[in-house]
This record gives structure tokens, sequence and C-alpha cells, in this order.
């Protein structure tokens, strides 16, 4: 890659997100032919032991305190944030008007009002922008919006999607931001119902305009955490309140006319990232469950679903990997979504999905909690 334009790229936030997107930066030039080579530059996080600390274990060559220094950086040419949700829009507002490239963790914003600020700054800026939604890179999932795309399924007339997880089963678990609204926006319906709501409109090519929603808190209070995202002080008396939801479920019409059911949670006891989709045409179905994410099932005409190992060189992203029957695991999706975003950022081509998708997805989550605050009632997700 020495012969290649380099690129530099700083990282706001180094805990989950950043350690998959940091390998995800380390590893894309070694199995894709990319046009522009990555300089993992400048990592940035609130403490300079830890962010150090990060940054030595992950591979970037600086650190920096304070976000604001990282944008200004004359060496970093592409901010990827991965921060908590209440940080996006300010931090990737700043970085396009500063002329960067932004890359933004999902949901792309906490409040619709914040989402709209980051298209209308994406809009304006010579810099290209793209929201994280991993799982469109998943082979078996690209596969299927192929087949969608194909006319192999024929009329779309049912979509059925879940995202199933039990990390906050446990009512000891602590209060961390994750379960704070001023923090994540939202709880189950925004971690992950986001992903659900993109993955059925990116494989359908249809778009969610109405929903009836439920959602529902089941811990109300949890222990305080013994910081910011520190241990829990288990048996301590020091609780706090849980001010999201653990639970969405949501019905609703697509563009196209298929009706549509959506269940997030993260109190599945035994599921443990069980993102799912399944498909019904007038020709055809497809299904895929992440916890087998190298499957698609497919059924075409009357017959029975059959299983598609997708790893084959012509399959989605599979072929710069390894040999048929060699499955790739979580992290790839990232190294995938990594990939076109630079070839985007090198060609000047639009990134997808873009600020605007994910505009339209927060637009969704917005009507599912004014559905569940109404009692129900079928809710237009809004345009303006």
């Amino acid at each position: 890659m020495s012969d290649k334009t380099t690129i530099g790229v700083g990282m706001v936030g180094h805990a989950f997100m950043g350690r998959v997107h940091s390998q995800a930066w380390r590893s894309v030039g070694a199995f894709f032919d990319l046009p522009l080579a990555p300089r993992m530059a400048v990592l940035a996080g609130r403490s300079k032991e830890r962010a150090a600390a990060a940054a030595a274990r992950l591979g970037w060559a600086d650190v920096e305190t304070d976000w604001r220094e990282l944008v200004a950086r004359d060496d970093v040419q592409i901010v990827d944030i991965c921060t908590p949700g209440d940080s996006h829009a300010e931090i990737a507002v700043a970085a396009l008007r500063a002329g960067k490239h932004v890359i933004c963790e999902k949901p792309l914003a906490n409040t619709v009002a914040e989402a709209e600020a980051m298209v209308a700054a994406a809009e304006a800026a010579p810099g290209k922008s793209m929201v994280a939604f991993n799982y469109r890179r998943v082979p078996a999932v690209a596969l299927a919006r192929r087949y969608v795309e194909e006319g192999r399924l024929g009329e779309i007339r049912h979509v059925r999607a879940q995202y199933l997880q039990d990390w906050i089963v446990d009512p000891e678990f602590p209060l961390v931001w994750r379960l704070m609204r001023d923090r994540a926006g939202s709880g189950a319906l925004g971690d992950i119902g986001a992903h659900i709501v993109d993955a059925a409109q990116f494989v359908t090519g249809q778009d969610v305009v109405g929903v009836s929603a439920l959602t529902e808190t089941f811990v109300k209070e949890r222990p305080l955490a013994a910081g910011s995202e520190g241990p829990a002080e288990r048996g301590s008396a020091a609780r706090g309140e849980v001010t999201v939801d653990d639970a969405a479920l949501f019905i609703g019409r697509m563009s196209g006319g298929a009706l549509a059911s959506f269940e997030a949670t993260r109190f599945a006891t035994g599921r443990k990232n069980a993102m799912r989709i399944e498909v019904n045409g007038s020709l055809g179905s497809l299904a895929f469950d992440f916890e087998s994410m190298n499957e698609l099932w497919f059924c075409a005409g009357g017959g029975g679903f059959e299983r598609i190992l997708v790893t084959e060189p012509d399959h989605p992203y599979a072929g710069a990997w390894w040999p048929p029957g060699h499955g790739l695991g979580y992290e790839h999706t990232f190294t995938h979504e990594i990939r076109d975003f630079l070839e985007a950022v090198a060609t000047g081509a639009a990134p997808s999905p873009s600020f605007a998708d994910g505009l339209r997805v927060q637009r969704v989550l917005d009507a599912v909690e004014r559905s569940a605050a109404d009692g129900s009632r079928y809710t237009t997700v809004e345009e303006r």
C-alpha cells in the first residue's frame, strides 16, 4: 500500500465500538485492494491514561483528550465517531464544517432534530459522510438485498424483524449509559431496534411509513455504577432510575404496501445477539439470523426453504477473505463498512447508508415512541 495516497483517520471513543472500528481500520488494507491507504493517526478519549493505553493496544499513533483538537489536526482527514449518541451531532457537525469526511456510529443521533442538523451539515460540506449500520455488510444480508432487487421474491408482502439480546436481564446489572435517556436517546429501540429498521428498509428497498407500537421498561431502577462506566456496586442501596425502554414491539406498513413487524428487546433470556429478518413475497421468501450469520435461507416458488452458505467468491464481500466454507464473523462487517466508505471517499461517490438514511431511521424511532406514548395509536412516520 506504500504507493497509494495515505489518508489520516482520527477516532473519537475507544470502548466497544472503538475496538471493532479499530480492528477494521487495521485489517481493511490487508484484504481489499483500496484506492487509499488509511493511517490510524489519532485516538480521542476523555482520560489521557485510558486513551493512551487504548491507542497502544488498538494501533493508534497518537492521543488527544479533546475531540475538538482531533478535528482541528492537519493529519486527520476522516473522523470516526464511536461515542454515545448524545455527542454525535456536535462532533459530526464540527468535523463536516472543518472539511473532514465523517463516519458515525448508529443510531445517527438521539433526536430527530439532531439528525436533521447532521444531514444539513452533510449536505453543505465538501466531505463525505456515512452512518455505520454494519449489518448491511453481512454477506448474507447483502445477498438478500440482491435477491429482492433481482425480483426473485416477487411482490413483497410481509417483513418480520427481531433483535433479541439478554444482557440486562439481571436486575442488579448497573445503570450504565445505555440505560440513560440523556446519553443514549432511547433503550432497546435505538440501540438495536435501529438496526432492524435499517435492515428491513435496506433489504426490501421500501421505507417504513407508519407504526403502531408498545414499549416497556421491566426494571425501573438499577444499582449506580462505581464510575461513569465502571463496575456495579452490587448490594449497594444507591440506585438510579432507568429512563429508557427495555423492549419495543411494533407493527408497521412499508411504502410498497408490505406489512411489517418489529421486536427489539434486551430481555430475551438466552438470546445473545439474535438479529433476524424474514421477507415473504409472491414468488419466494428469505430468512436470516445473525447467530448463523454465514447462512441465508431462501425459498423459491412453492418449495421449502433451502440453506445457502454465503462464502462463495461471487457472494458480496466473501471473495476477499477465505476459501468457500470458511465463515466470517461480526468484526468482518465493520471491515466491509470501512472498505465501502474509503471507496466512496476516493471516487467521490455518495456513501451508503448516508446521514439522510440515518435520519430516516431516526424518524421511524420517533414515530414508535410517539405511538407507544399515545396508547399504540397508528402513527405516521413524519417527513419534513
